[in-house]
């Protein structure tokens, strides 16, 4: 027995990595804030996007028919523009033989490059009134618009209806809008068309207050005298006759250059203009006919064909006049928008993309881990109750009878040791017990000491931590087979008699036993048994017939002494020396199996803050241990097999998908707000119930009671996101180079006798 001076303080990691601990402590904060920060930006780059895209709902007229008694009989029997002088409205028409063409809903890179060929060929400019949304995401199309001499106006940012909306939304729509029109072609604009609209006698109670407060705010508002119904599909024909206004009149056409097919629109256009400059009618803009109204023909841009001046970035003479270059602040924030745009374009597409690769993934995880472990199960249980108890009958050799040594490495586990120590004192199977006291200063020691047990042997150490204790453990074991767990866990009864069965194979080098949640009366320890039976042991089946199990449990697992020994002990070099070490043996060329009838229990944390250090610790260390044995993707034999095998699963599974399954929700919001949220919703249900047959699959295999699994929507609502965060702060931390330093859980010794616990 070794005896020494019992350290103080808090249960630390190995000396080395003690000296990187206090520096690391100082950035965890950070490391937390840029993991937040990083998923924050995400977040807001898919709501941009999907504000843009306009499917929040609104797109959509949210009356009709409604009475007009309050709108001036001057402006409903008026012309189809509309402006405000101190308050005043007044109406023009255009004068005759004259055509304004317009096109609402744009700009898209589809048709509106198309239409503006059309326009330049037959030497015509028109006056687009374009959505705030789409002008952000086809920059360099309304550029190009701009730069050929057509003009702009504004059609909100949401194509929204703006009758029952507020007066901030309102100004928010234009102001919007104009951002978007100064980011993409430098210029701002007086000139607006509500959605919806049409002819200026369809103007009603609802909607007349909104063009009085668009015309108080100076914008000149657009109607239409002829509209073409091209939105209508109805052939080409029809398009250029609906188009066409009577008597030579002059007349304000409206045509799209969005919202569907305009094929129609294009092949109609040219034979529009012709038929029109044929009968002598001659094409202006909105500006262009305000001008020509007031008398000033020089602004009157491109006259029957011929080419105004001022032409560039700015438009016409014409469009100049409701047209300005943009400047300042607006300038600024206008293409700080549309960058803004140009990233959501690019990032929202190309993470679809992604995390439909991960979902697929993920679902295929789920159907593998169902096959395999259904095959597990038989293969592990076939014969099982014939011949007695004993391994035999599980096709591992003949009955491992002789005594093996169990390793306890305790450190200040007063609440916890005497239940361990009896539950092990009730074993089926002949075994020594040492206890290695790694310095405890709350009587661990003497408590074992105190129960009097003849197998119980107490090693004392200075503070070392864990790994240390393991391997002290080891060199004090007299038995060829080590059985390793932890203070705070409780064996069944024929725990250790299953847990050394294997070992009759002479190729097996260390087995994982079945770790269960004792503390499951809670909400989180409910979280964390669904997540133990379905995500752990579910897993170590999976892996076991692919022989690359990754990890061996620290609560319950079992060793050959000179294995451990070959590979040079517990390390000390990571925080999961349970991953480590089993990676290690993998790549000595033992076997490491699985077996799911040696059962402890053990006591998972307690509060939220001790689960988040807790999965910090494993999350981190996992990295630590694939990272220490990376070398193992190009080697050869039964090392090259776990790194071209064992340590993608790893990587993809436990780390990969995980980091980018918060996007996955976020994705599912996103759609749920919008796109289409029942579909969405359905989704999401889809996926939990597949979760949920694993689930349950899982529990049946492990002869868990059914009832926990009511937790598992919630789990996967609060739970699963807590678990998200974790890993990426791990991987935050990882990238920046830190280093954790071990926590001590604080234990409250509730998990006793698992009389009862299971089915």
């Amino acid at each position: 027995m070794t005896t020494t001076t019992p350290a103080r303080g808090r249960r630390r990691a190995p000396s080395r990595m003690e000296r990187a601990a206090g520096r690391a402590a100082a950035f965890q904060k950070p490391r937390v804030v840029l993991a937040l920060l990083l998923l924050l930006a995400l977040t807001s780059v898919m709501l941009l996007d999907g504000y843009l895209r306009s499917e929040i709902g609104n797109d959509a007229r949210v009356r009709d028919g409604a009475a007009y008694d309050k709108v001036p009989s001057r402006i409903l029997d008026g012309g189809p523009l509309l402006t405000f002088d101190h308050g005043t409205a007044r109406t023009q028409s255009v004068p005759d033989r004259t055509i304004v063409l317009t096109f609402d809903d744009g700009p898209t890179a589809t048709w509106t490059p198309q239409v503006l060929k059309v326009l330049e060929e037959n030497d015509v400019d028109a006056t687009f009134f374009m959505v705030g949304s789409m002008i952000s995401r086809y920059p360099g199309v309304v550029k190009s618009l701009v730069e050929q001499g057509n003009e702009v106006g504004i059609h909100t940012f949401t194509h929204v209806d703006l009758s029952y909306q507020s007066a901030a939304r309102l100004q928010r729509e234009l102001k919007q809008t104009q951002l978007a029109l100064a980011g993409a072609a430098g210029v701002t604009t007086t000139l607006f068309r509500a959605p919806y609209s049409s002819e200026i006698d369809a103007v009603d109670n609802y909607s007349w207050p909104v063009y009085q407060e668009i015309g108080d705010l100076g914008y000149t508002s657009v109607f239409v005298d002829t509209d073409s119904d091209d939105w209508k599909k109805p052939g080409v024909s029809k398009i250029v006759r609906w188009a066409t206004p009577k008597k030579n009149k002059g007349a304000i056409v409206l045509m799209h250059d969005a919202g569907g097919d305009r094929s129609q629109t294009i092949s109609a256009l040219g034979t529009y203009i012709k038929k029109m400059k044929a009968k002598g009618y001659t094409f202006t803009t909105v500006s262009g006919a305000q001008a020509m109204l007031n008398g000033n023909r020089s602004g009157g841009g491109r006259q029957s064909g011929s080419a105004g001046a001022g032409a560039g970035a700015g438009g016409t003479g014409a469009a100049q006049a409701a047209q300005h270059q943009a400047a300042g602040a607006t300038l600024y924030e206008g293409r700080a928008l549309v960058y803004a745009v140009a990233v959501a374009e690019w990032v929202v597409p190309a993470l679809s993309w992604f995390l439909l690769v991960v979902g697929v993934a993920v679902m295929g995880r789920f159907g593998m881990m169902l096959v395999l472990a259904r095959r597990h199960h038989r293969q592990r249980n076939r014969g099982r109750g014939k011949g007695g108890r004993g391994g035999g009958r599980f096709g591992w050799g003949p009955a491992v009878t002789r005594p093996v040594s169990v390793i306890v490495p305790a450190y200040n586990e007063k609440e916890c040791i005497a239940n361990t120590l009896r539950s092990l004192a009730r074993s089926t199977h002949p075994i020594e017990i040492v206890v290695v006291d790694d310095g405890s200063d709350d009587n661990t020691a003497e408590i074992a000491e105190s129960l009097g047990m003849p197998n119980v042997r107490v090693v004392r150490q200075e503070n070392a931590g864990k790994p240390a204790a393991l391997n002290n453990g080891v060199r004090n074991a007299r038995h060829d087979i080590v059985v390793m767990m932890d203070g705070d866990t409780v064996f069944e009864p024929d725990a250790v008699h299953h847990l050394v069965q294997p070992f009759a194979d002479p190729e097996i080098g260390a087995v994982a036993g079945n770790a269960k949640v004792g503390n499951r009366t809670t909400l989180i320890g409910a979280w964390q048994h669904i997540e133990y039976v379905m995500g752990f042991n579910l897993d170590r089946r999976m892996y076991d017939l692919l022989r690359c199990m990754p990890t061996i449990p620290g609560a319950i697992g079992a060793f050959r002494r000179d294995a451990v020994l070959g590979v040079g002990g517990m390390s000390e070099d990571t925080l999961a020396e349970d991953t480590d070490i089993t990676i290690a043996l993998h790549r000595a060329g033992w076997r490491v199996v699985y077996q799911e009838h040696a059962k402890a229990w053990t006591e998972a944390p307690g509060s939220l803050r001790q689960l988040w250090s807790q999965r910090y610790r494993w999350s981190y260390g996992t990295m630590q241990a694939l990272w220490k044995h990376r070398t193992s993707l190009t080697d050869k034999g039964p090392s090259g097999r776990f790194g071209r095998v064992g340590m993608p699963l790893v990587v993809l599974f436990q780390i990969v998908t995980p980091v980018f399954a918060p996007l996955i929700d976020v994705f599912t919001g996103y759609s749920m707000v919008f796109v289409d949220f029942r579909a969405a919703l359905l989704a999401w249900l889809a996926v939990l119930a597949v979760q949920l047959v694993c689930a349950a699959y899982a529990f049946r295999l492990d002869r868990e009671k059914y009832r926990y699994l009511a937790m598992l929507p919630l789990q996967q609502l609060a739970y699963r996101q807590m678990m998200y965060l974790v890993l990426i702060h791990s991987c935050v931390t990882a990238l920046t180079g830190g280093r954790l330093r071990w926590q001590k859980l604080k234990r409250t010794g509730e998990v006793g006798t698992p009389a009862g616990a299971g089915r």
